[in-house]
């Protein structure tokens, strides 16, 4: 089985490709930059960009499975796919997909349409918050130890990219198709336990300060466009009442708990030192 991984250098895509050498499948990665890709030896790295489908219709001869990130054109990209005979399609979403009226929601609710309706079988992976989202409190941290954020409150289930990526290849190695698998870290925390958990995994007292959402509008201003921070604010609002549900699917299909946020900031404790 010849498997095409889409993103491979990206958060995710580059453990897709480490998990699916472990399995002994072929890889065929695709990235604008081959030459600073850094990808294992026995990977065929190939340059092109989602931005330029008709570009890539070459790297998709022989490939049986396709790993395809949300991004560029994706209906002209499903359809080289299909001519060049492809027989699954694991779509790498966004638990948003499934929120009404959500901006990031129907971005990603679009691609999986296109890929529903492609005639092609397909499996959609709908991660969560991703705990590398955090990675944006790192400068406060290094410089202070402090984070400051609205809606402490706000409970959401941090999850690990490396377990995003186990639930994917484990899509593109099965038999089954037609399954959404939505993603999400094995404990719903408030922002006072993301942190701590971040603490305690770079082994570094971090405080929390809570601010009000106007407060952290100032505060975030030159940091993320107006309509990001308004997106935010109104998750984390969402969150207080409606908590981020933890789901036992990395235990399913990876066969293993889901790893903690302790665990994805004792990975990355060096962005945070």
């Amino acid at each position: 089985m010849k498997i095409f991984v889409t993103g491979a250098t990206g958060t995710v895509g580059r453990h897709v490709v480490d998990k699916l050498l472990a399995q002994r499948a072929e890889v065929r990665a695709l990235t604008r930059r081959p030459e600073t890709a850094g990808l294992p030896s026995g990977v065929e790295v190939v340059a092109g960009d989602l931005e330029n489908p008709e570009a890539l219709a070459d790297h998709f001869e022989g490939i049986d499975r396709l790993y395809l990130v949300v991004a560029g054109e994706t209906q002209k990209v499903v359809e080289l796919a299909k001519r060049a005979g492809v027989t699954r399609i694991v779509l790498l979403s966004s638990a948003s997909a499934a929120f009404e009226g959500d901006p990031t929601g129907g971005f990603h609710r679009a691609a999986e349409v296109v890929v529903e309706n492609s005639g092609i079988g397909w499996t959609h992976v709908r991660p969560g918050m991703f705990a590398g989202n955090l990675s944006d409190w790192a400068e406060a941290i290094r410089a202070e130890g402090v984070v400051r954020a609205p809606y402490d409150a706000a409970r959401q289930a941090p999850v690990h990219e490396v377990d995003v990526a186990e639930v994917a290849a484990a899509a593109l190695l099965a038999a089954d198709e037609g399954k959404i698998y939505t993603v999400t870290g094995p404990e719903s925390l408030t922002k006072s336990e993301q942190v701590r958990a971040l603490g305690e995994g770079i082994g570094r007292e971090v405080r929390f300060e809570e601010l009000t959402p106007d407060q952290w509008r100032a505060h975030v201003k030159d940091q993320m466009p107006e309509f990001v921070a308004d997106w935010l604010l109104g998750l984390w609002a969402k969150t207080v009442d409606n908590p981020e549900q933890v789901l036992p699917t990395v235990d399913e299909v990876a066969g293993r708990p889901a790893r903690t946020l302790r665990e994805w900031a004792a990975d990355h404790r060096d962005e945070f030192r």
